[in-house]
């Protein structure tokens, strides 16, 4: 089951094309989907982390933040206040 859902988040194909070693994949992406919601995946992660921390497997001062995740304010790009656009320099100098 979890070779399955790993299957499937590595390759980030469709539930339906999960090769049927790892099961029926209605019923992986079932469990998966019940694990996600009732917080399983997040402990699981905890223990990994606290385990590795121990063992000073983890380097805490390295740091990385996917930009595919982080959302900017509208104001971040730049945008003007209720949107009217700025005329460019070469028609304020006519």
């Amino acid at each position: 089951m979890i070779n399955g859902i790993l299957w499937k988040l590595s390759t980030g194909a469709a539930w339906r094309d999960l090769p049927e070693r790892y099961g029926p994949w209605k019923t992986v992406y079932e469990r998966f989907r019940r694990w996600s919601a009732d917080g399983t995946w997040d402990r699981i992660l905890s223990r990994v982390q606290q385990h590795s921390d121990a063992v000073g497997t983890v380097d805490w001062s390295i740091v990385c933040v996917d930009s595919t995740t982080v959302r900017a304010h509208q104001h971040a790009a730049g945008a003007r206040k209720g949107g009217t656009a700025r005329r460019s320099d070469a028609r304020e100098a006519d």
